[in-house]
């Protein structure tokens, strides 16, 4: 078993031992520590206390090291590096002020709402490096809760006590069908008088999913859904190709394939998203994540809430 070090002998007095040793004089170290000489003074004789040795000896009213107080401050040195060095090793494993962030988003956000916020980041941190990971609502949770990611761009998560989430807007859920389908010229969709049509939806995991089977729900019936699939833009595809109906989240307008309409649905079926930037709640200190938040609300300010 090591030797005990004595509670004497800390971080802060090994510095000022250093403090002292460079500037020559406790008056001078003090000012330098911006601490009194007196707090200077008390710190080298508890290390004489903790090291049970003389490390100093009056010349006059100076106090000078002796030999070993030049070993203790060899060592302090490297200590006091060493040490450095770990707590910047140990912050970057954890994703504390590193100079990379790894953000999970959600694969409909990455056509505006996340270059946005990366390039917001990139002016305020101008190193800073950024590892995306696309993915579903549940996946992108267990990551970040997991530790493999950062922060998340995706659905707002309900009943979640661990984790702080930044609103940055709200999207409004349409029907989507193949432009020549009679849907196409509606102004509004029964959701009630479609029990007969067929569907197609993003798999288990994804809010989208989610608010589909929120919407089918009110309007009473089971959805025939004849084909799945974890990716927005090959859902758009599917409906284009006429393999089924589903419902869409208006952010996704703009990437629209021409073979696709959205309408809305009826007052009675409609429903919303809650997109945030989420993090762990003790994350919350993190310089990264400050900063990624800070241009979230930038972003956030720039658009109204209610989007689509």
């Amino acid at each position: 078993m090591a030797a005990r070090i004595d509670e004497e002998i800390t971080f802060r007095k090994l510095e000022i031992l250093l403090a002292f040793l460079e500037a020559g004089s406790l008056a001078r170290a003090a000012d330098a520590l911006g601490v009194s000489a007196v707090s200077v003074h008390r710190a080298l004789h508890s290390l004489e206390t903790g090291t049970r040795c003389s490390l100093f000896r009056l010349e006059g009213r100076n106090l000078q090291p002796n030999d070993a107080a030049h070993a203790l401050a060899d060592v302090a040195r490297e200590v006091l590096q060493t040490m450095a060095q770990g707590i910047r090793s140990t912050r970057e494993i954890a994703g504390y002020a590193a100079d990379r962030i790894r953000i999970g988003s959600l694969y409909s956000l990455t056509s505006g709402t996340v270059p946005a916020l990366i390039m917001a980041l990139r002016l305020r941190k101008p190193d800073i490096q950024t590892e995306l990971v696309l993915g579903s609502n549940s996946e992108l949770l267990r990551k970040l809760r997991d530790g493999e990611l950062d922060a998340t761009i995706m659905g707002q998560p309900e009943g979640t006590p661990d984790i702080e989430s930044q609103l940055l807007f709200e999207d409004e859920i349409f029907f989507a069908a193949p432009a020549g389908s009679p849907y196409a010229a509606q102004s509004a969709i029964d959701l009630a008088q479609c029990s007969d049509e067929r569907f197609v939806s993003l798999n288990e995991g994804y809010v989208t999913h989610d608010r589909f089977r929120d919407a089918f729900r009110v309007a009473g019936f089971e959805p025939n859904v004849v084909m799945t699939t974890n990716d927005i833009f090959s859902l758009m595809n599917l409906v284009g190709g006429s393999i089924g109906c589903t419902l869409l989240p208006g952010r996704i307008r703009s990437v629209l394939p021409r073979s696709v309409c959205l309408v809305p649905l009826l007052p009675a079926f409609q429903m919303r998203q809650k997109i945030s930037v989420s993090f762990l709640r003790t994350r919350e200190r993190d310089p990264n994540l400050l900063s990624l938040l800070a241009a979230c609300r930038s972003h956030a300010a720039e658009r109204p809430l209610a989007s689509g």
